[in-house]
Parts: structure tokens; sequence; C-alpha cells
């Protein structure tokens, strides 16, 4: 008798149906205020924003490459 090579079989991947816990929060509003309280204490100054601005800066756009020619339109002009 000979005995025949077969392929280990592979187990499918299991699937679960229960969800992941959320990560717990890390910042509590207790140690928010003791950052606050850090930062003030070492100079730090807060900056009251009217509603409606933004802290974005604008600046003009940046220049592009000039649009190629088109093939058709070169030999037209010719």
């Amino acid at each position: 008798m000979t005995a025949k090579a077969t392929a280990p079989k592979t187990a499918a991947p299991k699937t679960t149906t229960s969800k992941r816990k959320a990560d717990a929060a890390v910042a509590t509003s207790k140690s928010i205020d003791n950052q606050i309280e850090a930062f003030l204490s070492s100079g730090g100054e807060i900056q009251q924003i009217p509603n409606g601005k933004s802290g974005q800066t604008y600046s003009s756009p940046r220049a592009g490459k000039p649009a190629a020619k088109p093939a058709v339109a070169a030999k037209a002009a010719e």
C-alpha cells in the first residue's frame, strides 16, 4: 500500500459577532482642568477668538504650469 501525501487542511478563519469594546476615555474633565491650570501657571495665555473668525491664514494661490496647447490647435494656427 502506498500512502498518498495530502496537504494539511487549514482551518477556516474564526468570525466573531461581538463588537470590540471602546477604549476608555483618556482625558477626563478633571485632567483637562489640571492641564489648563498647568498651562496658565507656566505663563501661557488663552486667546479669545471672536465668533466667525478662523485660525487659517490665506495666501495667494500658487502659480501652476501653463496649460499645454492641444496639438490640433497648434496645427491650425500654422
